[in-house]
């Protein structure tokens, strides 16, 4: 075969890749890596015959070949290029080569995972990851996640961020917990790869930790001092939280279309900016009362027509944890509601509007406070079809609710949007006013029996006192369904349990729900006999489900 020869042993073929004869692998093995850098470097696509002989040659990849500096410094090269390391890892992993140069990742080669959050086998998950790590770099799609494309430039470990982004699932499918177990492999591929040892300790600790930055930001309370050093306490310096910041987003992105969302990029700012105040020194930290006064003192200036009295009365309805929760835009238009409802004598009142940019819907609700209200406002959620993705909640010193419930966007229109949001408010207010049951109005909703058994996620309760300094934190995971929001919530209610605030987050079929709770007294649950009742009680709402006779459901 002619063709202009480009490097030893291989040739241009027809615009194409291509080996110079049948013997190039056979001759000098690093060339079934080095095939695949060239393909990079001179930004070729690979000619059939070479991929062929390629796949031929894999008895070629054994223990000499894998330990090669060489080869592994192409390969290292490969991982961290410029280019489209996507597509090159995606064509040495078709023709088998990547599975036998790097057997950890052999055993994730078509890797299903049964469930319905990831779409992808793991390998294919963890190549498309790269590729949103490039796009980061690159700074394409800022408009989805501006704080990453900002800071990537000041990242100094990117070779060590491109190995944790390619590594940081490889572990999936074995017994042992695989961020864990991933962090081992890591340890083990740094130093083969050619990584310093500063490196690959870099490396072994983002796969250790990759799933710790979403897990605080969607279901903890970001508000709370705690959240927030016990997860700097974890991250320790700034270029981590860099790091950490950048492969969660790539690793949201690339479990599929539609899981990235606006919303989920919100909390992990808010978490990446709570955190930079502490790693940053400290000092920014200013006293909680004095964090009050800035709050109150800035709200006080975004009502100019408000007399000095009607603002000092409104100042007071509010407890600390509201004027420190709360951010400044929400705050401004609360204010007014509350002052709307009271001019009109209406001691229910409701209010939406819908954000583009985060990807969701908020409702503000108002109304005397009650143990049932949550339960109330999630069952009326569920029976208008709106899936909650967050709450705020706030009781005023006079007694009044004001809870924020964020849901995620159905309808690209906004006019839609508003339309459903609407339906849903009325729904709310109709329920807080005694005017329908909603305890029938979320049955009518259940599903049928069948579309549940696909999936088997057992249910788990775990009760924790040292997430925050003032309240228990409940976590709940199960299987997912219409209605289960409501069922939990009103189980809370049973329990007389005061819920301070709620996190939910959804992987496909399997749903987080994290609550801050207090009794009633306003205290911690520490009592044990109390615990156990209380994840007795939870585990009974799943339970339920999977008992019950289908003839109540006919509904």
């Amino acid at each position: 075969s002619g063709g202009a020869l480009v490097s030893e042993g291989f040739i241009i073929d027809n615009n194409r890749l291509n080996v110079e004869n049948e013997e190039a692998f056979e001759r000098d093995p690093v060339n079934l890596i080095r095939l695949f850098w060239l393909a990079d470097r001179r930004n070729l696509a690979i000619h059939p015959d070479a991929t062929r002989l390629a796949t031929r040659s894999l008895r070629l990849i054994g223990h000499n070949l894998r330990t090669d500096p060489e080869a592994n410094k192409l390969f290292l090269e490969i991982i961290t290029s410029k280019n489209a390391p996507e597509v090159v890892l995606r064509r040495m992993n078709e023709a088998g080569v990547l599975g036998r140069f790097i057997p950890d990742f052999g055993r994730i080669v078509a890797m299903m995972q049964f469930n319905m959050y990831h779409h992808y086998t793991v390998d294919e998950h963890l190549i498309r990851s790269v590729g949103v790590l490039t796009e980061i770099e690159a700074g394409q799609l800022g408009s989805e996640h501006p704080l990453a494309n900002q800071i990537f430039p000041s990242i100094r470990n990117r070779r060590a961020l491109y190995v944790a982004v390619f590594l940081h699932d490889i572990a999936k499918g074995r017994p042992e917990d695989h961020s864990e177990a991933g962090a081992v492999i890591a340890r083990k591929l740094g130093p083969r790869f050619g990584l310093t040892a500063a490196e690959t300790e870099t490396v072994a600790w983002l796969v250790e930790h990759h799933l710790l930055m979403s897990n605080t930001a969607q279901s903890r309370d970001l508000s709370d001092p705690a959240t927030i050093k016990s997860f700097a306490e974890v991250v320790q310096t700034m270029e981590r939280l860099k790091l950490l910041l950048v492969l969660t987003i790539a690793d949201i992105k690339a479990v599929g279309p539609g899981t990235w969302t606006g919303w989920k990029g919100q909390l992990l700012r808010n978490l990446y900016h709570e955190t930079e105040v502490i790693l940053g020194g400290g000092a920014v930290d200013l006293a909680r009362s004095e964090r009050v006064r800035l709050a109150q003192e800035h709200l006080r200036s975004e009502l100019p027509d408000w007399s000095d009295e009607e603002f000092e009365a409104f100042a007071s309805r509010h407890t600390p944890g509201y004027w420190l929760k709360t951010d400044e835009t929400r705050r401004a238009k609360q204010a007014r509601l509350l002052r709307e409802a009271e001019k009109g004598g209406r001691t229910v009142t409701t209010a939406y509007e819908t954000n583009q940019f985060r990807g969701v819907t908020e409702l503000t609700i108002l109304s005397p406070d009650h143990p049932r209200l949550l339960a109330i406002v999630t069952g009326a959620c569920a029976a208008a079809g709106g899936n909650i993705v967050d709450a705020q909640i706030f009781t005023t010193t006079d007694g009044m609710a004001l809870d924020t419930i964020v849901l995620s966007r159905a309808f690209d229109r906004d006019e839609d949007e508003l339309r459903r949001a609407e339906r849903v408010a009325k729904a709310i207010e109709r329920a807080l006013k005694g005017e329908v049951k909603i305890a029938d109005l979320v049955d009518g909703k259940r599903p049928a029996k069948e579309r549940s058994k696909a999936f088997h996620v057992p249910p788990e309760v775990n009760i924790d006192n040292s997430l925050s300094s003032r309240q228990t934190v409940i976590e709940i995971s199960g299987l997912d369904r219409p209605g289960l929001l409501y069922d939990l919530t009103t189980a809370l209610g049973k329990l007389n349990l005061n819920i301070a605030s709620a996190h939910i987050v959804t992987f496909g079929e399997k749903a987080v729900d994290v609550f801050y709770v207090t009794d009633l007294t306003g205290t911690k649950i520490t009592h044990a006999g109390r615990q156990a009742t209380i994840t007795r009680t939870l585990l009974e709402v799943f339970k339920a489900e999977e008992t019950e006779p289908l003839h109540r459901r006919s509904a």
